[in-house]
């Protein structure tokens, strides 16, 4: 598909156009574009380079950059490559997936009366995909809160004791929602330094150069990206304290059922000596003739049980 915006914001045809959006383009889209702009439009594996030379160059006249950007891919967003191509009288944009930021400021434009350009266009879209990231931190912040508070919570007093393979299962689930909201940071991290890198380029390279209040707003998707990259990073000390958290709280439960076994192990020992050796039934044995042999066999494994359980909890170890 391929949206054409001319000076006034509003859709027109390929020859006055300052904008041409190409949103999955089929091939006579392309040409279309490179006979008006007169250079060649990279395709999906040119922006998929990751060398940094290959997503922030210079060809013909025209800054060619690239960035992956987050796209709506059912529940969760995928990292999608998208090229900006800035001429000295227009923009060219490519993109394999539906991006929200791009359908918000084409009617951003179309409801505008000032004229608009190329320069004026890339800028608005920086600053827009700067905003959804930021909201997407914001959200991933939210996220991580609930799950540490579900985490660090104080158990109450008059509540029953969870079953150890229902906390267990409580807390993977919050392990995993802890994994996935650090993958959603990672791709948003990914979207904002490669944005980052594009607004200096065009600060370094552009020709001719941008307008003062232009300038001024690439400075301020600068600063703004320095400091979503120290919230990423707040973020992702508290991802991995959360995850940790997690697993101790885990190995605890299971620590717990450990030592009830050990204790009832270690209890069964010596009432087992006791009717080992009761039950030999030897002839010679004195306790045979006694009326209350049996009760006084009972009453020694009984014993022999208790004073271990009385160990481990004076010693505080039950």
């Amino acid at each position: 598909m391929l949206k054409l915006i001319g000076k006034d914001g509003r859709e027109t045809d390929i020859g006055t156009a300052v904008w041409a959006d190409l949103c999955e383009p089929e091939e006579s889209e392309i040409a279309e574009v490179e006979r008006r702009f007169g250079f060649k439009v990279p395709d999906r594996e040119d922006l998929s380079e990751i060398e940094l030379s290959s997503r922030l160059r210079t060809h013909e006249g025209a800054l060619v950059m690239s960035a992956p950007l987050i796209a709506r891919h059912g529940d969760a967003g995928v990292l999608s490559p998208t090229g900006f191509i800035l001429a000295k009288d227009a923009l060219v944009t490519v993109r394999f997936c539906q991006m929200t930021a791009f359908d918000q400021v084409h009617e951003e434009f179309a409801r505008g009366d000032h004229e608009v350009g190329g320069q004026e266009v890339l800028v608005r879209l920086l600053e827009d995909i700067i905003d959804r990231s930021a909201d997407r931190l914001e959200r991933v912040a939210e996220d991580l809160a609930k799950a540490s508070h579900s985490i660090f919570r104080e158990p109450e007093k008059d509540a029953p004791k969870k079953r150890l393979g229902r906390e267990t299962r409580r807390l993977r689930a919050l392990m995993v929602g802890v994994g996935q909201a650090s993958e959603q940071m990672v791709k948003v991290r990914h979207a904002f330094l490669a944005i980052g890198r594009i607004a200096n380029f065009v600060l370094d390279r552009c020709e001719p150069k941008i307008p003062e209040a232009l300038h001024d707003r690439l400075v301020a998707v600068k600063h703004d990206i320095e400091s979503l990259d120290e919230f990423e990073s707040s973020l992702t000390g508290r991802v991995q304290l959360l995850i940790d958290a997690a697993t101790a709280f885990i190995s605890i439960e299971q620590n717990d059922v450990v030592k009830v076994l050990t204790v009832v192990s270690v209890a069964g020992v010596p009432p087992v000596l006791v009717a080992g050796v009761y039950g030999m039934n030897f002839h010679d044995m004195p306790e045979l003739s006694w009326p209350w042999g049996y009760p006084f066999a009972w009453a020694l494994m009984i014993v022999s049980t208790i004073l271990p359980v009385l160990w481990f909890k004076w010693r505080d170890w039950l």
